[in-house]
């Protein structure tokens, strides 16, 4: 029978996670980075118990895995090319079994392997309810992607699809609307893997950086979608001072996706699908498609401030994005 964190005690605790780091690496307080002539981008993200996982959708080592990928998320965003690594700071009960903590860490190491960067250190403390805060630090490329770097005329440009986050915590929690018998098996593996492991889209900063025409200049808009797609259109558009028309029939739904509002509205603003969302030049646009396999350009940049309408009747995009402290 696994021990409960209050049976182990703090110190076996550490001695346990410390398998989880390099040798060495939680023997002290602070953790040393080498020198390196990029800036240092740094990320903070939180995942609370009954907001962000629980126990009936999302196991240990997806929790694990969840949190470094919601981290590495931005950081792509942001134009990091390289991740020197994570800390992580755990609030657990005593009474949380000591299985659970392990395959947490066990997802940590998984994420980390496949997408680069150590676990440098953290902390432990016994608190009333699970919680993980990750802090992720990685290294600026030539591009520094900026919310407020939209102009008018860009092309906004989805590094994938969009709402099979949501449909796979629907299908986890046997949500009455989801009727299974009209969705293929495919799209419902493919919906709860993209629910259960995101993948942080370091892949297609990568490719926007390889295939940027040289007649342009290094300047890009760039979010993710943790909050949505309709979310990272408004955050775009409200940092840079635009607005911005979005083609309803290119939406990035996914191969498969059903027709219907439910399934426009999880498009928009289902959440969590931790794809990127670009506002660059129409030829940059052009070159990405043709580098980017499962890119969608879905709509454009434009100069009525604040202003997000359908391109084809000028009616306002409604649905919103997650809000982290919207009433339950």
């Amino acid at each position: 029978m696994t021990p409960t964190l209050a049976e182990l005690g703090e110190e076996e605790l550490l001695k346990r996670l410390a398998r989880f780091a390099p040798p060495g690496q939680l023997d002290d307080d602070t953790a040393c980075l080498g020198s390196d002539a990029r800036p240092l981008l740094v990320n903070t993200d939180v995942l609370v118990d009954g907001i962000h996982f629980s126990d009936t959708t999302t196991a240990a080592v997806d929790v694990g895995w969840r949190a470094v990928a919601a981290n590495l998320s931005d950081l792509a965003a942001s134009g990091a090319v390289s991740i020197d690594g994570i800390t992580v700071a755990l609030v657990a009960p005593g009474t949380t079994p000591w299985s659970w903590v392990e395959g947490v860490y066990d997802g940590i190491n998984a994420a980390l392997e496949k997408h680069g960067g150590t676990l440098l250190g953290g902390d432990c403390s016994s608190g009333s309810s699970r919680l993980l805060s990750v802090t992720a630090l990685g290294r600026l490329g030539p591009l520094r992607l900026l919310r407020n770097a939209a102009q008018p005329g860009d092309v906004l440009i989805s590094s994938g699809p969009h709402g099979l986050s949501r449909l796979g915590l629907a299908l986890l929690q046997k949500e009455p609307l989801v009727q299974t018998n009209s969705l293929s098996a495919e799209l419902q593996d493919q919906a709860i893997s993209q629910h259960q492991r995101p993948r942080p889209r370091l892949d297609a900063l990568n490719g926007l950086l390889a295939c940027k025409p040289a007649e342009l200049s290094w300047r890009a808009g760039g979010t993710d979608s943790s909050d949505g797609l309709l979310a990272a259109v408004q955050g775009l558009c409200s940092s840079s001072g635009t607005g911005a028309q979005l083609d309803r029939s290119h939406l990035p739904r996914p191969q498969e996706w059903p027709h219907g509002d439910l399934w426009d509205r999880w498009c928009l603003a289902g959440g969590e699908d931790f794809e990127l969302v670009f506002s660059i030049p129409p030829a940059w646009a052009d070159a990405l498609e043709t580098t980017l396999a499962g890119c969608r350009r879905f709509g454009q940049i434009t100069d009525k401030t604040g202003s997000i309408v359908w391109s084809d009747d000028k009616k306002p995009v409604l649905d919103g994005g997650f809000d982290h402290f919207a009433s339950s």
